[in-house]
Order: structure tokens, then sequence, then C-alpha cells
């Protein structure tokens, strides 16, 4: 069998490969993987994700080893030997989980180098953070070290790492992908998302996550998921897209180049044929505070008891940032309850003239390890909105900054039309290559 001239950087190309006999999935992880080649060679295909390696945050529990959350709090061995549904899920379609990735803390706060984990780099540039929680999940596809991965998102962690590491990241709606298996943060604000280079390799990934688990509360009886690759005509006929632009450019931080990158994007999906409009997102700011109020006051919840026993064993950042759940009160959370359905009663009515809302997904590209704050990141960061409110969000690479770092378009829908947010990204993506684009670390070789 000829060798490919280089390993193919998408699911979708490499699930092409496969079925063409172009190479094996042992190539593209190792050599003691073979199930998936003799399964194909044997005529059973188990679809797109077949013999697809693909890496698992480390909250989420796969059989193959511990769960640690990145933190010496708790037990390795929670959930051991078993897999949590969505990992098992992609499992039985045939893909090869090749290990566990880098995640902050419980999935918040910051890289802490005095605990026994490694500090996570963006290969774009090795001084730069990958964007958090799921730094390994983002930093590993961009590197090429596995096609596709598991990442959570409460504020923004799927979206922030896929666009400060140049790949694609979806929070699907709330309650559309079973969450059992997965060490929480913040209940109502918590989804397990897909993350790879492209919108149709999530939505290959997400076809097989999604939809109701016996005996998991996260996902209502009924649900089921979708054929999302079915869904990406290619186009954007029909559509109508809201541009909020009052809320997300001009902001302090801003790269000099976004706002003319993000009008490049706005007007090719426009050439894909969608109308687009002006808008502006309800009470915007207001959820601002209400997000955090919201998922700090949970976290708080999931971790009062530990920090109290065990404050020290905590890393400064999760201690900085969950330990301010001690100062909020039983007011402040139903006051942010109430602001959370008030925004969703009024995105609703705004929803009603537009089908999907874009936004740049950051204000800038990824910031320096060195001197790295909460507030050097939250503040640039236009995620956590789409969070307090459950609908889908898809954020895809559409440039880059001055530095030459990736910047993301942010793409958000109605509840459980995920198909149609993954069929404007993907209308995007065939008239773009920036998802395609190389780290200067890795463009110098195949990977």
């Amino acid at each position: 069998m000829a060798e490919p001239a280089a390993s193919p950087l998408t699911i979708t190309d490499a699930a092409a490969a496969l079925r063409a006999g172009e190479l094996t999935s042992v190539e593209l992880t190792a050599a003691g993987f073979a199930v998936a080649d003799a399964e194909l060679a044997s005529g059973v295909d188990r679809g797109p994700l077949h013999g697809i390696p693909l890496g698992i945050k480390d909250i989420i529990a796969c059989l193959e080893g511990p769960t640690t959350a990145n933190s010496v709090v708790d037990d390795p061995s929670w959930f051991a030997g078993r897999d949590a549904p969505v990992v098992a899920r992609l499992r039985a379609a045939g893909a090869v989980m090749t290990g566990k990735l880098t995640t902050m803390e419980y999935a918040v706060g910051l890289p802490d180098a005095s605990k026994p984990f490694p500090v996570p780099h963006n290969p774009w540039d090795l001084d730069t953070w990958p964007g958090g929680s799921s730094s390994g999940s983002g930093s590993g596809v961009a590197a090429g070290m596995f096609l596709g991965a598991l990442g959570t998102d409460t504020g923004g962690s799927v979206r922030m790492p896929a666009a400060f590491c140049g790949i694609s990241g979806m929070k699907q709606t709330y309650g559309l992908v079973p969450k059992s298996g997965c060490l929480p943060l913040g209940e109502t604000f918590d989804h397990i998302g897909p993350m790879a280079r492209s919108a149709a390799d999530c939505a290959a990934m997400l076809a097989v996550m999604a939809g109701h688990e016996p005996g998991d509360s996260t996902v209502p009886a009924g649900v089921v998921g979708a054929d999302y690759p079915a869904q990406l005509t290619g186009d954007l006929e029909g559509l109508t897209i809201g541009v909020d632009r009052v809320n997300h450019l001009g902001r302090p931080g801003e790269d000099p180049v976004l706002a003319a990158v993000f009008e490049a994007a706005v007007a090719t999906l426009a050439a894909a044929g969608a109308t687009v409009v002006d808008v502006e997102l309800p009470l915007y700011e207001v959820m601002g505070w209400a997000c955090m109020t919201g998922a700090l006051t949970e976290a708080f919840g999931v971790h009062r008891v530990g920090m109290a026993e065990r404050w020290a064993d905590y890393g400064q950042g999760l201690r900085n940032t969950v330990g301010q759940g001690a100062l909020l009160t039983g007011a402040d959370y139903a006051q942010s309850l109430k602001v959370r359905r008030v925004a969703r009663d009024q995105l609703a009515q705004l929803y009603r003239g537009v089908d999907l809302v874009v936004t740049p997904t950051a204000t800038a590209g990824a910031p320096a390890l060195e001197g790295l704050t909460w507030d050097s990141f939250a503040s640039i960061l236009h995620c956590g909105y789409w969070n307090g409110v459950g609908y889908p969000a898809l954020s895809v690479p559409m440039g880059s900054t001055v530095a030459g770092l990736p910047l993301g378009l942010h793409i958000a829908g109605r509840p459980y039309e995920d198909g149609l947010v993954l069929r404007a990204g993907d209308a995007y993506q065939r008239r773009t290559d920036a998802h395609l684009r190389l780290p200067p670390l890795l463009s110098a070789v195949s990977v």
C-alpha cells in the first residue's frame, strides 16, 4: 500500500482515506490499535468515526485510565474502568481513544506549575496559552496529535481554546448530550462538546454523542440527536444572520485587525447566500454578571466541603475563582436565575427575526502564559452569554491577529437547531481555509 504524502487534517478526510485504502487507523495512531482496521477489512463499518483517533479531556471518564481533573484532591479511581456515556458512544462508533488530556483544575482557573500536571502550551506560539479549560483538547488537535477531542464548556471552555488554537469547537444545546461520567463544575452551565479542525468533523462527532441516556437526567426522555452531517448543504440560502457589533467590537484589548477579519467573515457568510442584518443581544452586559454569579455559586456548591477540608491541595487558580462563591448569597443566585430567564425570553423574541447570530469568539488572540491572569482572558472572551441561555454555539477559525495568532468566528442558533449552526460553520469553511492552516511549529512537517 502506497503511503500518503501526509496524514489527513480532518476527520472527514481521514474517514474517506480509510475507506479508500490510502492509510490505516494504525498509521493515524499507534501499531497496537488494529481492531478498527480488521473490522473495516471484514466489511464492518461503524460510520465516519471508525478508526479515528480522539483525545478525552481529563474530567470525563474513560475506561483505559484514571480521571484526575488535573487535581490532587479527589481519588482518580472515580468511575474507574468505565466510560462516560459520550465516550462509550464514540467508542461504539469505532473511534480510538488515544489518551486523557490536560485541563485546568476541575475545568476552572489557570495553569499551576506547582501541581504535578503539565502546563499546556499553544502550538501557534509556545509562549502563549491554548485557552481553557479544555487546553489539551485544543492544543492537541491543533498540533495533530489526534483528529478530534472531547472538551467541556461551562463559560467558553470549548470555544475559547478552539479560537486560540485555530480549530473548531461546539457547545451544543444544553440538554442534548448526557453529562454523567463527567466531573461537574456548574450544573446548569456545563456542556460536553466536540472539538476538531472543521465544523463537519464536529457534526460527525455530535451525531454520535447526542440523545437521551437512561439514568442521566441531563437529557430529557424523547430527546434524540440528528444526522448532522446530512444537514451540511454547503450554502446558507434563505437564512437570515444577525450580527452584533455593538457588544463585540471596539472593546478594550481588541486586536487591531479583528474588525476587518470579522467583517470579511460576515461577507463570506453573505456570499454563501445568507441575508445579514444588525442585531443587539439583549441584556448582554448584565448577563455577564448573571452567568459569573450563577457559575461561581454552583461551582462553590460542588467544592465547598473539599475546599474547607483541603484548601491547600487545591491550586491557586481554582481557589481564587471558585472561592469567590463563598461571598455570594442565595439572593444573588436567585437574581442571576431571573436575569437568565428574562434574557432567554428576550433572545427568543430576537430569534423570531433571525436564524443565527454571529460575533467574534474573542476580542484578541491567545494571551501570554507569563503573567497570565483571570482578567487577561475573561475580559476578551465572548462565550459565557450562551451558556447562560443554553443555546448552541460554535467557534470556527476566521483569520489571524497582527501577531499571527488565530481568531475565532462565533455562530449561535436556536435551541436544538444545532445542525443549522454547524451548517453555517461548514458553509463558511468550504469557502475559507483558516481551519486547515498549521501552526508554524508544524508547517514544515507532515502531521
